[in-house]
């Protein structure tokens, strides 16, 4: 017996773990156990165990081989992936630098237009202190307003108990104190105007401008409200207007002719009475013996503030049908033209919106007599209009078909001023 045999048997533990064969493995032949019988038993026993490890190894390797190739796989799909969304990133950039040179142009080519458009607008002839355009925008605006309402829509009417008193806010034409037994209505372009119809009326004059109004040299303490732009004292005419034109109007009033006319920032009218025209010379008692009506409505300025107030006096219309307008080729004029005594301020109106059922020539307010910053004795109410429209202290009506001058559209506002 060799030394190691007596060394397996001294030591049971030491002899080498062996494996009872599969089923597969005891009837496959096999050319270990064929030389099997010629072999030591420790050297068959070696042999057994290298077989035993030989199916444990293989698995190891196939599955190390498998995750390589997922690896491999994993990396191929994301470097595709990567590669795909370089080519999009690419493709959206061309397309965004080609939008962005376009955009850039078209920018450009509106910037030059909209600079060429504001040159044109600039550099377009003036009609009444606005450019030509602007002036054409409003008119079509006016005509569409017209087309709508055929001016005669009627406003909100409210409550008496929601009246207030109206604020004083302008006081072109309002700045000297008037004479109230010197007022005079001068009505002018009425049938009652021609030679074969005026016979026997007791108002008419041959020369209405001939007529004298006349003022107080004091400053007036009544209340002026608040928001007055000017100080309507007795000195503040002649610190408004320029010295020349002053000059020129004491050299008149030294020469015995009309009282300087026209003193504002807008200048004088140019569709102000010629001297040497004749109309009527109405009277306030003429005015009170038509029908009073009252009217509590709006009062809405341009400047966007409005109030509530109560109003009472004459229609328009009644005035209108009681001195009718002189027909013009067999038809009535298309205007009516206002103006305060000193024709510091002025305003002119479609006929038809005269014609207005609201439409009032107002001589009391609030349940008492106008004021004189208010417009004593006589002023109008036209609630479908702004503010500026609606004159105080009315000394001239005349009828006529041509547009008549107006003191705000002179300095750049709308001549219709509907609202």
């Amino acid at each position: 017996m060799s030394e190691q045999e007596n060394r397996i048997i001294e030591d049971p533990d030491a002899r080498p773990e062996t494996k009872s064969a599969t089923p597969e493995q005891a009837d496959r032949p096999d050319a270990s156990s064929a030389s099997a019988a010629g072999k030591s038993p420790i050297a068959q026993e070696a042999s057994h165990a290298a077989e035993a490890q030989a199916p444990i190894q293989a698995p190891i390797q196939s599955a190390t081989e498998d995750s390589a190739g997922q690896e491999s796989g994993e990396a191929q799909t994301v470097a595709r992936r990567a590669a795909a969304q370089q080519a999009a990133d690419e493709a959206v950039l061309a397309e965004s630098r080609k939008h962005t040179r376009r955009s850039f142009v078209v920018a450009a080519a509106g910037a030059a237009a909209g600079y060429g458009f504001y040159q044109w607008i600039g550099n377009s002839p003036g009609v009444e202190m606005q450019p030509q355009p602007f002036r054409r925008a409003l008119e079509a605006n006016a005509a569409i307003a017209r087309a709508i309402t055929h001016d005669h829509a009627l406003t909100p009417t409210y409550a008496l108990k929601d009246a207030r008193d109206l604020r004083v806010n302008g006081v072109y034409g309002l700045k000297r104190m008037l004479k109230p037994e010197s007022w005079r209505l001068q009505l002018v372009g009425t049938q009652l105007d021609g030679a074969k119809l005026n016979a026997g009326h007791p108002r008419y004059t041959e020369d209405v401008t001939a007529w004298q109004y006349l003022y107080t040299e004091a400053g007036s303490h009544e209340d002026q409200g608040h928001d007055t732009k000017v100080d309507p004292n007795a000195k503040t005419a002649e610190k408004m207007a320029p010295a020349a034109m002053m000059d020129q109007a004491k050299a008149q009033e030294d020469r015995a002719e009309r009282m300087p006319r026209g003193r504002e920032e807008a200048g004088e009218s140019r569709s102000t009475l010629m001297p040497r025209t004749p109309g009527l010379l109405l009277a306030m008692d003429d005015v009170l013996a038509l029908p009073r009506h009252e009217l509590v409505t709006q009062f809405k300025c341009i400047e966007g503030w409005s109030e509530i107030v109560h109003w009472a006096g004459v229609r328009m219309a009644d005035f209108m049908q009681a001195y009718p307008p002189q027909l013009v080729d067999g038809q009535e004029p298309k205007y009516v033209y206002m103006e305060t005594p000193d024709g510091d301020y002025y305003t002119g109106y479609d006929l038809n919106v005269c014609r207005h059922p609201q439409t009032l020539l107002v001589t009391e307010m609030m349940g008492a007599p106008l004021t004189q910053f208010h417009g004593a004795p006589l002023r109008l109410h036209m609630p479908v209009k702004y503010g500026y429209k609606q004159i105080k202290r009315i000394g001239l009506i005349a009828y006529t078909n041509d547009r008549p001058d107006d003191y705000w559209t002179k300095l750049g506002y709308d001549w219709y001023a509907g609202l």
